[in-house]
């Protein structure tokens, strides 16, 4: 941590890069798991025993969601650091970025999803529209009026489109300003043109990372009940989003400071800055959960409530109830102390104490519809409705590890190809003398 005030001097001339050999092992034991671990699920989606497949179809779309929403919230705090043309972030900007570039290479894991043998378990309204012999949408009329009324929305090939753009678009857009960032490390007259560049193109596309975060929201994980609605449920998933790729934010700089890396330009005063911005997204987060938990209970229409009778039922009311607390409760108490906040050990504990939140917020949130759709689809094979199945639980945490070693490949990877921070950026002296 720098305890003077930081000149050019300071500023290494050629950047601050990692040294991969110190990571190569554990990027080659993660790139192993995760290879290995695709190649298992592959086999445990396609060709298992139909009894596995329709379980472990729910715990891929659990993991898969989850490291994708963390992805997608690099992208956002990229974005807002450049709309914002902000001066504190200049120092961990290139961490913003790096989180966000793994969003291409973690969209490549909802590609089973495309593929009928994976959808007919998740997505009820896709059985249906195959079932229709002819005109979907007359088959419909007469079979199903609440899918008929959906139709413009809730058809296959629309939702393909939507997933290709999904995919390709948030890749484009880090890709897009992470060129323009990195460009700059190697400028031999650095200006603020690349600022203005980055600045400009980080404003209209803010609209295609609100439409990524709401929309797969409503195509992954709420049409796994489309009888289901909710008009807070993209806002509960942004802040979900926001909160957590700031505790990878905040993990990756602590750990980089102790690989003696990040010297002079990060200190204390900008971990009290990510700190405050976890508490204020902690506490976001418990206002949209509340909002959405109220207008739900308030209105009191079948459709709705569905989704917290679910989630009452069994069990599941202990882990809605752990939310609640562990959630908000204790990180809000916690993080108020500022002290905390501009330590980076003790604030290291909090983020992975939120991201452990953040799992079992998503496992709510995908994991008890299994019992309730595999009961309606094929009650033959999986039982009747129930809200879990003994033994997939195994197969939740297996598509877990592995999605999570291939987000910490790419993470590494990402993070050894360029300067750790923008060394030739014009504030960053700004920011390397930060106090708040």
């Amino acid at each position: 941590m720098a305890h003077h005030h930081v000149t050019s001097k300071d500023i290494a001339i050629d950047g601050d890069h990692l040294d991969n050999s110190k990571v190569a092992k554990v990027k080659t034991v993660s790139m192993a798991i995760a290879a290995i671990g695709t190649v298992i699920g592959l086999y445990l989606l396609f060709l298992a025993p139909e009894a596995t497949r329709g379980k472990f179809a729910y715990s891929w779309l659990f993991a898969f969601y989850f490291y994708l929403t963390l992805s997608i919230g690099g992208v956002f705090w990229t974005l807002l650091h450049n709309v914002s043309n902000s001066g504190w972030g200049t120092s961990v900007r290139r961490v913003f970025e790096n989180v966000g570039s793994t969003y291409g290479w973690m969209f490549l894991f909802g590609i089973p999803l495309l593929f009928p043998q994976v959808q007919q378990y998740l997505y009820e309204w896709m059985n249906t529209h195959r079932a229709a012999h002819g005109d979907v949408k007359e088959h419909l009329h007469h079979a199903d009026h609440l899918l008929y009324n959906k139709y413009w929305f809730m058809n296959r090939w629309f939702w393909y489109g939507r997933f290709i753009c999904y995919g390709l678009g948030l890749t484009l857009v880090i890709y897009a300003l992470r060129k323009i960032s990195t460009a700059q490390d190697t400028d031999p007259n650095p200006t603020t043109r690349r600022l203005f560049q980055a600045r400009f193109h980080s404003t209209y596309t803010l609209i295609i990372f609100a439409l990524t975060i709401t929309f797969t929201g409503f195509d992954f994980m709420m049409g796994l009940d489309y009888k289901w609605f909710s008009t807070m449920w993209g806002v509960y998933l942004f802040a979900g989003s926001a909160l957590n790729s700031m505790a990878v934010i905040i993990l990756v700089c602590a750990w980089l400071q102790s690989q003696g890396h990040l010297k002079h330009v990060t200190t204390g005063e900008h971990y009290h800055i990510m700190g405050k911005l976890l508490f204020a997204f902690t506490v976001f987060w418990a206002y949209i959960a509340f909002s959405q938990f109220f207008l739900i209970w308030y209105a009191n229409i079948t459709e709705e409530t569905s989704y917290f009778l679910i989630r009452n039922t069994g069990n599941w009311n202990i882990l809605m109830i752990t939310l609640v607390f562990g959630h908000f409760v204790v990180p809000f108490v916690i993080l108020l102390q500022a002290w905390l906040k501009k330590n980076p050990k003790s604030l290291s504990i909090m983020a992975v104490y939120t991201l452990f939140m953040h799992v079992l917020d998503h496992y709510s949130i995908s994991i008890p519809e299994r019992g309730i759709s595999l009961g309606n689809i094929k009650p033959e094979i999986f039982g009747p409705i129930q809200t879990s199945l003994n033994g997939a639980f195994w197969g939740d945490i297996f598509a877990f590890v592995t999605m999570g070693a291939a987000f910490l490949f790419f993470l590494l990877r990402a993070l050894g190809q360029h300067s750790l921070y923008p060394n030739r950026d014009p504030r960053i002296l700004e920011s390397a003398n930060l106090t708040n």
